[in-house]
């Protein structure tokens, strides 16, 4: 018989994320800090306009790009949180969650040969999406030395006849590395000068700790060359609702939405609903997440420190990035050891790029009695090593 699937998808890796979080639902006292899951629950007026929707008869399908108010809001709630500025209108469509943004986007804007220089470690998808979308991935292997910040230097190496995208995932997981205005703007001039493209993801937009957050796509120049991706899942502990948004110039994203079109239809109409009520009035709720997270964050650091384990100190997002070179283990035999011995999952910095090699990412969106147990173990741990 001929092989009934592609050769193509055969040779991409599935997730390093899911392969610890599946062994952890199989065994009984495990914790699993593996999963960028918030532990709150959504606000409770999300779900509430979410079920008044429902009350309503609401569960149609909305437009392809998603219910106008939404986008209206969506629009709003960028000018006045990043002075981003889009026509809801002709540049901003509504997605299943950030993950089908990069999906799309990619696909859209890439030729067969296209090269996408990719900074890891970084999140799992943005590789497999290059690959599917007949781009070729360029990697960057980011420094612990630079705070895993993109230097303009390693992106002017990288770029060749043949670049199109850039990839600029910050706040970023998994090293909660953050990028600042004045790194942006030195990344911003070698975009400009090559004429390349920048998709940047900022689904942990909300989430930093100590300054603001500066989007790329906010400096001048870059609004025409960038494909900006954000989201409900991270800030307003909305994962599973499946909501995110894209926004970038008209040209591009009619492709983007002619792709969404024919495989999606449009995104969740009950989550878009509780998505206006989510940008429109929980400020205070995402600002009381955030300070217990920074606290997490505070926390988590100072015990991973306190046991002898190299960690800087992140700014954005929900994880740690620490370093485990100092036991002579691989972040796979780490992690795996840890999970069949302490029960406690973490992932290997190795699903995140080759450069984890040597990291494990831990994540501090869980309760701080699960973390404080959690790290208990891995204290014991290190002690017998």
């Amino acid at each position: 018989m001929k092989s009934p699937v592609s050769r193509q998808i055969q040779e991409i890796k599935p997730s390093g994320i899911r392969k610890f979080f599946d062994i952890v639902n199989t065994m009984d006292d495990a914790i699993s800090l593996g999963v960028g899951e918030p532990d709150f629950d959504t606000p409770w007026r999300v779900r509430d306009e979410a079920i008044y929707s429902l009350e309503q008869g609401r569960t149609f399908y909305t437009s392809n790009a998603g219910l106008m108010e939404l986008k209206v809001a969506v629009s709003e709630y960028l000018d006045r949180k990043y002075d981003l500025h889009y026509d809801p209108k002709t540049e901003m469509m509504m997605t299943v969650g950030g993950s089908e943004a990069i999906d799309i986007g990619l696909r859209a804007m890439l030729d067969p040969g296209d090269e996408v220089i990719i900074p890891e470690p970084s999140y799992v998808s943005y590789v497999p999406c290059t690959v599917l979308a007949g781009g070729v991935p360029v990697i960057i292997n980011l420094k612990e030395s630079d705070e895993f910040r993109l230097t303009a230097q390693e992106l002017e190496d990288a770029i060749t006849e043949k670049t199109k995208v850039l990839i600029l995932p910050y706040p970023n997981n998994p090293t909660g590395a953050i990028m600042e205005k004045e790194d942006l703007e030195a990344i911003a001039e070698v975009i400009r000068r090559h004429d390349i493209y920048v998709m940047t993801d900022e689904i942990y937009s909300e989430l930093t700790y100590q300054m603001d957050h500066v989007s790329i796509a906010s400096l001048p120049g870059m609004k025409e060359r960038t494909v900006y991706i954000n989201g409900f899942s991270k800030a307003f502990a909305m994962t599973g609702w499946r909501l995110g948004y894209a926004c970038a110039p008209e040209v591009i994203l009619k492709q983007m939405l002619k792709i969404h079109q024919f495989a999606i239809m449009c995104a969740p109409t009950t989550s878009q609903y509780a998505g206006v009520e989510a940008v429109r009035h929980c400020d205070r709720e995402v600002e009381d997440m955030k300070m217990q997270y920074n606290e997490r964050r505070v926390y988590v650091l100072r015990r991973l420190r306190g046991m002898g384990l190299s960690c800087f100190e992140p700014y954005g997002a929900f994880y740690v990035f620490p370093s485990i070179k100092s036991t002579g283990m691989t972040s796979d035999e780490f992690a795996t050891t840890l999970l069949k011995t302490e029960k406690v999952a973490v992932v290997p910095g190795t699903a995140f790029g080759d450069c984890g090699e040597g990291f494990i990412r831990i994540s501090y969106a869980y309760s701080m009695e699960n973390l404080k147990v959690a790290l208990d173990r891995i204290e014991k741990f290190l002690k017998k090593l």
